[in-house]
């Protein structure tokens, strides 16, 4: 049985595997590339339920679109060779493309037509999700062979009343406290913006689920990015702000380049203190944004209003690398070494979660630890330098009920399972005891 302290056992080739597999299928933010997603994640991880909202639900200030499927799409020139097919790859259309059957010139077309001049290999990713219109995404150096016409348009699509689709599981802990992990399942054939979430998010639940016991209750969603979450907060924030006491937006997170991290709106919760500290213990050179350059669904989950303490751990950060949003962000690009990187940090920072506590001593003055087997009874010039009774003392000393764990790491300088397990010591000897989490200072 997987231990928290052995990490999961899917493994970075699990995950690639389970990227490639999703890699084909359609998504946009409704339809049944969604639903066909969520039914292969529902086969990774038991009891992932999931829900359907009519168009037109309201969820605070949005609603539900209408839902969007494509039966086929393609550009052909007048040989009737298809210059841009969606069978062929699912970015050459726009997303949310209206039905269109028509023969235009070039000069027609070019209103429709997008592409990258920096990249001109690279298929570029658009979306038009609440104005109707119509398109494809081409390469620049298709663009640039393109002839004066004419050219034939076939979008054979569905849009109209529908239902959004997202899935969530819950998995029981000994606490009513929640741990938030939410990811998306909206975006197209691109590896790194979209599946490296959905295959971490998986594999995190699998091990979670498998462990004997949890502090916390874990709550990982998989919807489509910004209505998905703004739907899910309308269902339950009630629920979600008197529970969750840390959550991430997993996105980006299957590249080999540094990593990164967005905190949350003011920066100091629970979860942007165990980010920093599990960035730390590994080692990781990682880029340190702020809020202001958010750009997921952290952007509604701290939201005013809403104020959950979430933030967002990844590789290469959405919008800060070349091959973003478009088909250069494929399955070269996300690796098993990538996947696995991004694997254990999440791992790493639920293990400091759930080792996280706060203890005080119990009385005034510093305690007798000899006389419970804590400290050399025979004093010597060096029995107080021992490290493993400096470590003790240095814990000790700044246990005084406004610290946690984490907070105790980073002034004595030793990692948070080791302060935890010197703490758990001190309380088993009866020197500390464990109390409430104090309050995050003012912003």
């Amino acid at each position: 049985m997987p231990s928290l302290a052995d990490g999961p056992d899917d493994t970075g080739a699990d995950l690639h595997r389970w990227a490639t597999d999703l890699f084909p299928i359609g998504r946009s933010l409704t339809g049944d590339g969604v639903r066909a997603t969520l039914a292969y994640l529902a086969d990774l991880l038991p009891g992932l339920t999931t829900h359907e909202v009519p168009t037109g639900t309201p969820a605070f200030d949005w609603s539900v679109p209408d839902e969007w499927n494509v039966r086929s799409a393609y550009l052909a020139d007048a040989d009737g060779t298809r210059i841009a097919d969606y069978a062929v790859n699912n970015l050459h259309l726009v997303s949310y493309s209206e039905p269109v059957d028509a023969t235009l010139t070039r000069a027609e077309l070019e209103p429709h037509l997008h592409s990258i001049p920096e990249l001109p290999d690279a298929i570029p990713y658009v979306t038009s999700y609440y104005r109707r219109t119509w398109g494809f995404c081409l390469t620049q150096r298709q663009r640039d062979a393109l002839g004066d016409g004419p050219f034939r348009i076939v979008i054979d699509t569905d849009l109209g009343p529908g239902r959004l689709t997202y899935a969530d599981l819950v998995i029981p802990g000994d606490s009513d406290d929640e741990v938030l992990l939410s990811t998306y399942v909206c975006h197209p054939s691109m590896a790194n913006n979209e599946l490296s979430g959905p295959v971490v998010a998986a594999a995190l639940g699998r091990w979670l689920q498998a462990l004997p016991s949890r502090r916390y209750t874990y709550r990982l969603v998989f919807l489509p990015e910004t209505i998905g979450s703004l739907v899910y907060l309308s269902r339950h924030l009630d629920h979600l702000r008197a529970h969750v006491r840390a959550g991430w937006v997993l996105t980006c997170i299957g590249d080999e380049r540094t990593y990164s991290y967005v905190p949350s709106r003011y920066g100091l919760t629970l979860a942007d203190r165990v980010s920093l500290q599990a960035i730390d213990e590994l080692g990781l050179a990682c880029d340190r944004y702020t809020f202001l350059d958010r750009g997921s669904d952290e952007r509604q989950y701290c939201s005013p209003g809403v104020d959950l303490p979430v933030a967002s751990l990844m590789r290469s950060k959405y919008g800060c690398y070349a091959e973003y949003h478009t088909s250069l962000d494929d399955l070269t690009f996300v690796t098993p070494t990538g996947l696995q990187g991004g694997l254990d940090l999440m791992a790493h920072a639920i293990r400091l979660v759930e080792s996280n506590r706060t203890w005080q001593a119990v009385q005034p003055g510093e305690p007798q630890l000899g006389r419970r087997g804590l400290y050399p009874t025979t004093s010597t010039r060096s029995s107080g330098g021992q490290s493993s009774v400096r470590n003790m003392m240095n814990v000790l000393a700044y246990a005084d009920g406004t610290n946690d764990a984490i907070d105790i790491a980073r002034i004595v300088g030793q990692p948070v399972p080791q302060v935890a397990a010197t703490a758990t010591l001190l309380e088993q000897a009866g020197v500390v005891r464990e109390i409430p989490a104090p309050l995050p200072p003012p912003r």
